[in-house]
Order: structure tokens, then sequence, then C-alpha cells
């Protein structure tokens, strides 16, 4: 028998957005809409409009940070970089970084959660399906806060995996910003999957270590240097650009010799003493295995785990880093 295809009334549809649950929105905790004008919690009502061209051209911009203990680490440089983004694709904020800052404050707070993940989004907005930017009428905001899951321990004390990608790198003008745009990312982290390893790592057109599918990349070379692939053509990260910072302390020290961006080499790579990767939801895990190779002892490292200590000390008592969420 041929399935009847069924036309909702209104009434119907109000009536299963509020029996639809599936398990994954247990971790949805809040969503502040521009369009709806405030905040849900009911993770069925968290939706963006079909027409916005941050769903079907993935025309926007955004921004992944974390509450700890209710504190948002290093909002303010977010906010410096979702700024940056929104005036490389030209995209106007739909209220200025008062508001904004109270928005995400607010959202966090009716999450009910200390710690929690937060994701800001700023689209070009609803208006049509086209690839015109000039029939959205207005830009939309949306920030969605999300529970917190913890890194496995065992992956800082094992270690993770890392293989080089096949897919093209982003050209630098794309990289630069955190665009919504996200399908080459989508398939370097397929590729990881598919390939049994936990990252991978783009390789640009002159053989360069890039970037991951949502991570920065760096190594600490056999003469203690902590190089990172330069930032002109990846995305500038705040973990690990606040890692750069809270590390010259080892250069003063006489520990390292040096902190900078440089071209590096899969084979550099291969060589190091120690790979480390950088994200805000884990903030650095140590690389274990490149390309099936061991790196260093094929443990992980000493100076890994220091700057895992200097950035954690960073998140517990950083007063220019913290943002209460409680006024």
């Amino acid at each position: 028998m041929e399935q009847v295809i069924r036309k909702f009334s209104f009434d119907e549809m109000v009536d299963r957005l509020i029996a639809f649950k599936v398990p994954y929105h247990d971790n949805y905790l809040a969503m502040y809409s521009s369009w709806y004008g405030g905040i849900v919690v009911d993770p069925a009502l968290m939706m963006v409009p079909v027409d916005d061209h941050l769903v079907h051209r993935g025309d926007g911009v955004f921004e992944a940070f974390k509450c700890i203990g209710g504190s948002i680490y290093g909002l303010e440089r977010h906010l410096d970089r979702l700024e940056r983004s929104a005036r490389g694709i030209f995209i106007d904020l739909p209220c200025d970084r008062g508001t904004l800052t109270r928005i995400i404050r607010a959202t966090v707070r009716a999450a009910g959660a200390r710690d929690a993940m937060i994701r800001l989004f700023v689209s070009r907005g609803p208006g049509g399906f086209s690839t015109n930017p000039y029939e959205c009428p207005a830009s939309q905001l949306y920030v969605v806060c999300s529970r917190f899951q913890p890194t496995p321990t065992e992956r800082y004390e094992k270690g993770v995996t890392l293989k080089s990608s096949h897919v093209p790198i982003k050209k630098a003008y794309l990289a630069n910003m955190k665009s919504c745009n996200y399908l080459p990312n989508v398939l370097m982290k397929k590729e990881a999957e598919d390939a049994g390893v936990d990252y991978t790592v783009s390789i640009d057109d002159e053989g360069f270590l890039g970037e991951g599918s949502t991570e920065n990349i760096g190594i600490i070379t056999r003469d203690r240097e902590f190089l990172v692939p330069r930032f002109d053509r990846v995305l500038r990260g705040t973990t690990i650009t606040r890692v750069m910072e809270l590390a010259a302390e080892l250069v003063n020290r006489g520990q390292w010799a040096r902190i900078g961006e440089a071209d590096i080499t899969p084979a550099q790579a291969h060589e190091a003493a120690e790979i480390l990767v950088f994200g805000t939801s884990f903030d650095i895990l140590p690389v274990v295995r490149y390309d099936d190779r061991p790196i260093g002892d094929g443990r992980p490292g000493p100076w890994g785990a220091r700057l895992l200590e200097l950035l954690r000390a960073d998140m517990a008592g950083c007063d220019e880093m913290l943002t209460p969420v409680e006024d």
C-alpha cells in the first residue's frame, strides 16, 4: 500500500513538536533566537527558518566556547574573532557587543548548568533561497547552550592519532574567518573516522601542514622549539594563541628556544619530539602516532602536559579571561 503523506494543520504540528523527543535532545539546554525574540529551553523548539541563508548556503559565521564553573573562558577573544569573521563576509551583527554579551549570559543562566558548551551563530538571515545576500532583510543571532562533555582522561594519558588529509585546504581568504560553510571540515572528520584515526590535518599546496577539521596543530621540535603552521593560511585558534602566550614563560626561563609560526612539512612533524592538537572542547591533546608513525617514543610527552597545566591554571584563575555568568 502506498504511504499516505500527511498535511498537518498548525495545531497538529504544535502537538507533534510537544511530543517529539529523541535521545540527543538531553544535551540541548537552552537557545536564544533573535528570530523568536527570546530564549527557549525545549529542544523541540530550537529551530532555524529553512530559508535562512545559514541553512541553505552556509552563509553565516559562528563561535564555540565553554563555560566552566559558572564563568565563560575567553569570551572577549571569541567575540573579537566573531566580529572579524562577520566583517569578512559583510554581515552586520544584529546587536551591539554589550547586548550580545548579555544575551549569551542570559542563555547560559537559562540552561541551568555551570559547565556548558556555547555555540553562537550569526546568519545572513531569512528571506529567500537564492545566493543573493540582499534578499535577506536582516541578520539573525542564534545562541545554543548544550551540556559540556568532558574528554575522556585516557585521551590525555594515552594520546591520540593523526593522519594527513587528502581534502583540499581552504584558501587563505576563507580559512581566516570562522564561517558556517564547513563542508571541507566535515569531509576531513569523515576521513578520520573512516581511517580509524582521531584527527586529520590538511596539507597546503606547497606541502606544509595546515589545520585539523576543527583543531589547530603544533609541534615541539627536538631543539625545543614550539612551532605552529602560519596563521595566514589557517584559522587563528583562540586556544592555541592563548597557549603560545602562556608558553612564553618557558622561553623566558630558558627551557625552550623559541615559539613561532613556521612552514612545517609532514616529514618534520614525523621527527618532532611532540605533536599537539589544540581545541576549545578538549584544550590540548598529545599525538602519539602521525601517518601511522610513532611520535617521540610513542607516548605523550612532558611538554604537552606542561602546556595543559598552564592552560588549566589560566582557566581557573585569570580574571582577564573569565566572564562570570551570574551578575
